[in-house]
Formats: C-alpha cells, structure tokens, sequence
C-alpha cells in the first residue's frame, strides 16, 4: 500500500467562516522514520476543533486548516525505524498529538504529552529531524509547514501516537475515545479514583459522560453534576450512582467534605461560583479542570482553599500508556459511550460543528463515510 503525496481534506479558511467547510487537497509533512501514514476511516468532533476554528482560542496558526484529532482508519505505511509493532493492515487511532522529542525526561517518564516539543495534530508547526532540530519544516514551496487533522483522507503521526484499537470496540465509538476518552481518564486514573473514592463529574456532556464511563468502571462512587435536570437519565444509564441538580439553591451544602475527586468537564467554568464548588471537597481534595472556556476562570481568593486544604489544577490529554489502560478498560467493561455520526461532507461538517457549538449532542458526533467521501478503502 501507498499514500498520495497530498491528502484531501475538508477544511475552513477563517474564523469569521467557521463553519464554512471546503474540500481540498493540502500537503502533509515529510514521512520520516519513525512516521505511520494512515487511510481514514472515520473522526470524531471535538469541542477543541469548535474552540479553535471559532478563534476562541486564538488565531489560527496556518490557513485553510482542517480540523480533527480523533481519527481511526487502518495503517498503509510504516517508517523503517518504528519499533511499536504496528503494521500495514492495523486499525488503529490517532489522538490530539502527533509528535514529542522522545528524548525529554517528561517523554521518558510516560508524561510525552507534557513534552515542550510536541506537536498538535492540527494547527501547530513541524521543525525537521523529528522535531530536533530549530529549523522549520518546509513545504513544497519553501513555506513552514503546520499539522493539519483528520476531517481527512490520510492523516501522518509518529508511529508512538497511533494506538491499536481492539476489535470488540467499534470505529465510530472508538473515535472520540482518542480525545475526549483519553482527556478523562488520565486525570481520574492519576488520582487513583477506584473503589473507595467518592467522585463527582461537573458537566455531563461530550467529556463529561466518558468521566461517568471511566470513574464507574475503575470502582469509584461516582456523583453526576449538573445544571440541567434532563441529563439524570442519561448519567445514570452511563453508571452515575447519585444526580445533584446545580441550579437548586443550596445545592452545595449537604455535600461539604464529600467528594475525594471533582473532575471539571464543563467549559463554562468562568461563570461558576468556583468556592461553592470547592466546598464540596474533602480534605486535600481536588477540582481538576478538563474543560477549557474561551474565557479566564472566576478571580478568587487564597482563603478559598484553605477551610479543607482543597487544591484546583488541570491536564492536557493523555500518554500512550494510558491510552492502551483505557482501551482495555473499555473492552473489557464493554463501556458504551453514547454516540451520534454523520457521514462527512462539506454539510456534513457544518452540521457537526454546528451541533457542538450550541451543545446540541447526547454527547459526542462522529463523522463517518470517509471511504465513500474521499473515494479510499479500495485496498
């Protein structure tokens, strides 16, 4: 098997636009040694390609850019240097990153996706050497590179970023685990959230419902929280054990000195009263942020966190050792995470965007039919 020297892709030219797709053909990096070129199958939406293609989180970085980070389909290609195992003929996902130095002692110590070096599956610039070297990775026409993601034909990543995908777990469910999956686990599994902690989940959306999935599974008492009394059916199906309904006054107070874990997966974080939601900690407890607003957190106070000792802090995505945990934790449980799709077009996508933007999905949109798009899948 081959790939083209350029992939196709639908893609946005502007922020005022942004919902605006066009499908077009974009030039990926350079294949280099330890690279994976991958034929797309399907790809998840995430609320960070909303965040980005809006300018909510800043300029865009290269134009036109194409969107998506939570990408399967089945390897074509292998660099002579990859030593994971992976082979023409896998399936396999691609997460929010596509690259790290390898070399750091974050990359060293399964921490890659806190590497200073690495490299975002879209909207981010390629250096040459693997990223080791300062020089800008150059195209064609002699223009810096930058990544571009998998609303695609073929996406390229370094052979450590791609994950083989078991089989009981299927491709449009399996697609959003690579952001919004992995997003999630890695805070709950690095607080050791399993039998004996009591765990909240704040924001009962597109990641807050793989924090019910994940924070069940692993054994906790798990506490769904939300401001929208509708989703108590849903939170419970998804393994939630209590529902506390935040707009009710006073909500917070039966529950001082509860909960060992908050994990945050809203993104409207700016507008909470964030003390109130400390107050429900335990004793050195946590409220740790998933969900990112376009916006700075409410200004607060020292003394806020003092009455228990509480801490707030935050992540970004995963490590591959967690993204292979996760998996497994996911076949083995027979985790069902709740999933619309859409096959992928130039309305296709706007539609999908649009969907998120306005929180319209119960609770994440995988766009589909990419072989029949993008005319692949003949191999």
């Amino acid at each position: 098997m081959s790939t083209p020297d350029q992939f196709d892709g639908f893609m946005i030219h502007d922020t005022k636009n942004w919902s605006t797709f066009h499908k077009q053909k974009f030039e990926p990096k350079q294949f280099e040694d330890h690279d994976v070129d991958i034929e797309s199958e399907c790809c998840g939406v995430c609320g960070s390609d909303v965040h980005t293609i809006t300018g909510g989180w800043g300029d865009l970085s290269t134009s036109p850019l194409c969107v998506g980070h939570e990408v399967i389909g089945k390897v074509v290609k292998v660099g002579k240097a990859c030593k994971t195992g992976v082979k023409v003929g896998d399936r396999v996902g691609v997460g929010a990153q596509v690259q790290a130095c390898m070399q750091c002692g974050n990359c060293k110590s399964d921490n890659e996706n806190y590497c200073p070096a690495q490299v975002d599956t879209y909207n981010a610039p390629y250096k040459q050497q693997e990223g080791h070297s300062d020089k800008p990775m150059l195209n064609s026409s002699g223009k810096q590179l930058f990544s571009q993601g998998g609303f695609s034909s073929h996406i390229r990543a370094h052979e450590y970023f791609v994950f083989p995908i078991p089989d009981s777990i299927p491709s449009h469910e399996a697609a959003p685990m690579m952001c919004a999956g992995l997003t999630t686990y890695s805070p709950l599994a690095r607080a050791g959230c399993g039998p004996g902690k009591k765990v909240a989940i704040l924001g009962i959306g597109g990641l807050g419902h793989f924090g019910i999935l994940w924070a069940k599974a692993m054994g906790a008492e798990v506490w769904a929280l939300s401001h929208t009394a509708d989703k108590e059916e849903a939170a419970k199906k998804l393994g939630a054990d209590h529902f506390v309904l935040t707009k009710n006054k006073d909500w917070a107070e039966p529950l001082a000195f509860t909960f060992n874990f908050i994990l945050n997966a809203a993104d409207m974080t700016n507008e909470f009263d964030l003390a109130t939601y400390m107050s429900t900690l335990a004793v050195n407890g946590e409220f740790h942020n998933v969900g990112l607003p376009d916006k700075p957190l409410p200004q607060m106070m020292a003394q806020d966190f003092a009455p228990n000792g509480s801490k707030i802090c935050g992540s970004h995505i995963g490590s591959r050792k967690e993204c292979l945990e996760m998996l497994k934790l996911a076949a083995d449980k027979k985790l069902k995470p709740m999933i619309e799709t859409i096959d992928i077009s130039e309305q296709g996508c706007k539609e999908a965007v649009e969907k998120v933007k306005v929180n319209d999905v119960r609770f994440r949109v995988t766009l589909t039919g990419f072989h029949k798009a993008f005319g692949t899948g003949k191999a």
